[in-house]
């Protein structure tokens, strides 16, 4: 049973046929990882992920890729209770570099695939990234 819902996005800049620059933020509890936050009432999964993305980031020009859409589900602790917590991302491309942090975070860092998959904390974000890459590798929007 899921107890929470979230949404998100794996966030990329990229210029002309460059490699793409993936968007991570430092989470005040010390992990890096993709922005996403709890869907809202009366807020659709793209809603949720598009809200996360401005409210985090201060990005507001974000084009979602048609086609990608994940699941990962994990468990933590919130006080003493366990929560089951499903997150549904994205992939969006912006066209802005310019990152206004939220409260919520206390960095962030604009970084290659491979340095990307460095610095991530947790595996299903790995994942989440290497699904994103072969994404755009196979429609050809990413550098090989």
């Amino acid at each position: 049973m899921v107890d929470e819902r979230s949404a998100g996005a794996v966030v990329f800049y990229m210029e002309d046929n460059a490699e793409p620059e993936y968007l991570l933020l430092h989470y005040t509890a010390g992990h890096w990882d993709f922005p996403k936050g709890n869907i809202e009432a009366g807020e659709n999964e793209k809603q949720a992920a598009t809200r996360e993305i401005r409210e985090e980031t201060g990005i507001t020009d974000v084009e979602f890729l048609d086609g990608f859409h994940m699941k990962i589900e994990y468990k933590y602790r919130h006080g003493k209770r366990l929560v089951q917590k499903e997150v549904v991302l994205f992939l969006a491309r912006t066209r802005t570099h310019q990152v206004t942090l939220s409260h919520e975070h206390i960095g962030f860092a604009w970084r290659k695939f491979d340095d990307a998959m460095q610095q991530l904390s947790f595996r299903n974000a790995k994942n989440l990234l290497s699904a994103a890459r072969d994404y755009l590798q196979k429609r050809s929007l990413a550098y090989r």
